[in-house]
């Protein structure tokens, strides 16, 4: 992948400082494109890097990864072709039924998740959702809070690489199930906004099956000559579109076979 950088070393730190700095103190920046009209696949994910190499220096754990813009809705909303990954670390993680602050984000909004805890490594490139299945220790129901730091929510696919895949935080809850145990396709979810519902899809909406999304991120991890390790926790992407909340917002994400995951937002 690393073939295919248009950009400087010293642009990706200029990049990489700029998403830092919407991502920790919460205010909009114009698509990164808008400046370096040039910018490859390639150079959002050495961005995405650099910025997952000063967190960690920083003190964050990385604890796994996701998968995004990964059901055909999304991807032709956004006109790309090809899902996008990031990473996600403990800092992320907020506990199930809490009250999450949207003081610290830009334009909240939340997407229902499978989300895979994974017990034996995985290594691209031919990675399949068979050897996903495989190596999958459990399922648990999830729902992430997506953040895209880009004015107006208007970006393109190198830009919202570089925003490392618009993460912001997740939740996980519910209860832990077997892949085995579960048709993982047909899986249902519905997601209610204040007790109404405001979204519902099936786990199918993720490229077929949500093991097709995981597959994917281990083989796009091959080629930055990466592997996903044991103990990953790792998000499949959105089944429904995402849902912009506000303080005073609650949400609650009902799985069918998983149990539901319920979150609060405040100022």
């Amino acid at each position: 992948m690393s073939s295919n950088l248009s950009l400087s070393r010293e642009d990706i730190v200029r990049l990489c400082e700029r998403v830092e700095g919407a991502q920790t103190r919460a205010y909009a920046i114009p698509k990164l494109t808008n400046e370096y009209p040039q910018m490859s696949i390639a150079d959002g994910y050495a961005v995405q890097n650099e910025l997952r190499r000063r967190f960690i220096a920083q003190g964050h754990k990385q604890v796994g990864w996701k998968a995004g813009l990964t059901s055909r809705a999304k991807m032709q909303q956004m006109g790309v072709s090809v899902p996008s990954i990031g990473f996600l670390t403990d800092r992320m993680a907020r506990p199930e039924n809490s009250a999450i602050s949207t003081a610290d984000l830009v334009h909240p909004r939340v997407e229902c998740e499978v989300a895979f805890v994974m017990k034996a490594d995985l290594q691209g490139p031919g990675c399949t959702a068979a050897d996903v299945l495989a190596a999958t220790d459990y399922v648990l129901p999830a729902v992430e809070i997506i953040d895209s730091r880009f004015s107006g929510f208007k970006f393109d696919l190198a830009s919202v690489i570089a925003d490392n895949g618009s993460s912001a935080r997740f939740v996980g809850g519910g209860r832990a199930r077997y892949v085995e145990d579960l048709d993982l396709p047909t899986l249902g979810v519905v997601m209610e906004k204040n007790g109404e519902i405001v979204a519902m899809g099936a786990a199918a909406a993720v490229m077929g099956h949500p093991a097709e999304a995981i597959a994917m991120l281990v083989n796009i991890l091959a080629e930055m000559d990466e592997m996903l390790p044991a103990g990953s926790f790792v998000m499949s992407g959105g089944i429904t579109e995402a849902i912009a909340v506000q303080p005073g917002d609650s949400i609650v994400a009902r799985f069918q076979e998983l149990g539901s995951v319920s979150m609060r937002f405040v100022e």
